[in-house]
């Protein structure tokens, strides 16, 4: 049997990981990661709860366990990253580089040196083998839990060590384990929002780390129609919270879209109407594309492709372009496909890797 590191976040997920390498027979040791310092306004640290659960969790099911402190590599590999996106008007996927960077990275490296044969967590995904012997990174039973689209970073020496017990059962058949096994978290309510942040009322939190600057929200012909609190807050597509009503000699009821962000002259560009043709494109610019082969399956290829995480899957033509670089067509026109947001590749259930959206190049052209 091997020794095996279960990443704990305090959650059911997590939970029910550890306890099924357990029941196999493996030796386990749950490993509570501290990744953001905060404390709520009774002076009590966020994560004091989820730490709280992890230790009665592994007291439950008898295994040692560990809380190790990433705040600093966190900052440093992926907030950072954050903030310099929405500094620069794109919208970030953090969760995707914290998997990389601190989950199978800084992460694994202490396992490693705990000296664990494997890295287990709680996602949503499966591990399969091609006929090559290199290691495939697929989705999971659940396709409406599938978190394959958060791993399309991780490379071979990751996914050599990692394993994923939840990957094979539906949401409920973990939260039914955790029932049965008396396990604290069998009821918790999945965590959302930014990795290792969690969930928090986006505006006030933002405001903390960039200042923002109001502009004006404008047509495309610049007729000024509202104010914005800061490009930051926005992206594109976005309906809900502009704060415009009837405008007069406009339609559709008041239902107003986020077109693009002026990051020049610092305006909100906005129109009426949901079907925009500036909100439609078919071909994307990626940018750092990785593999988790380690290469692509070749220079040209159709596979589909989640341009965000809960999109069904879209066919595309894939173009492997020199410096980590991808064009990508789709098929069909897809709106609001937005910069910073990942396009992840798929053949079939086989995640092959994807890049992170650099530039939308035929917004509003006709077919």
């Amino acid at each position: 049997m091997a020794k095996i590191v279960v990443g704990m976040s305090g959650g059911v997920d997590s939970s029910v990981a550890a306890l099924l390498l357990k029941r196999q027979g493996h030796e386990v040791i749950g490993v509570f990661m501290k990744n953001w310092e905060e404390k709520d306004d009774n002076g009590v640290c966020t994560s004091e709860a989820d730490w709280a659960d992890v230790r009665e969790v592994c007291a439950r099911i008898d295994i040692p366990y560990y809380s190790v402190n990433f705040v600093k590599e966190y900052y440093d590999r992926v907030f950072s990253y954050f903030l310099e996106e929405y500094r620069r008007g794109r919208t970030p996927n953090p969760d995707v580089l914290c998997n990389r960077e601190i989950k199978f990275k800084a992460f694994l490296d202490f396992a490693l040196e705990l000296g664990a044969d494997h890295l287990a967590t709680g996602h949503f995904c499966n591990i399969g083998t091609a006929a090559d012997g290199k290691k495939q990174l697929l989705r999971g039973v659940d396709a409406g839990k599938d978190q394959s689209y958060f791993l399309y970073m991780l490379g071979q020496r990751a996914l050599q060590r990692a394993m994923f017990p939840v990957g094979g059962l539906t949401k409920a058949q973990v939260r039914a384990i955790a029932g049965e096994a008396g396990l604290v978290t069998s009821r918790k309510k999945d965590s959302t929002g930014v990795c290792f942040i969690g969930e928090r009322r986006f505006k006030p939190f933002l405001q903390q780390f960039l200042p923002a600057q109001p502009g004006d929200m404008t047509t495309l012909d610049g007729r000024v129609v509202g104010r914005h609190d800061g490009l930051m807050y926005y992206t594109l597509g976005q309906r809900r919270g502009l704060g415009i009503g009837g405008v007069n000699g406009e339609t559709d009821g008041g239902r107003w879209f986020v077109l693009a962000k002026d990051m020049e002259h610092n305006r909100l560009i906005v129109a009426n109407g949901a079907d925009h043709p500036l909100l439609y494109s078919r071909s994307a610019l990626g940018e750092g594309a990785t593999w988790i082969a380690g290469e692509p399956p070749a220079a040209e290829f159709d596979c589909t492709c989640k341009y965000r995480y809960r999109q069904m899957d879209q066919a595309v033509h894939v173009r492997v372009l020199d410096g980590g670089r991808l064009h990508v067509t789709a098929r069909e026109r897809q709106r609001a496909v937005t910069p910073g947001q990942s396009m992840v590749l798929y053949d079939g259930d086989v995640c092959l890797g994807g890049a992170v959206c650099a530039q939308v190049l035929d917004a509003g052209r006709a077919d």
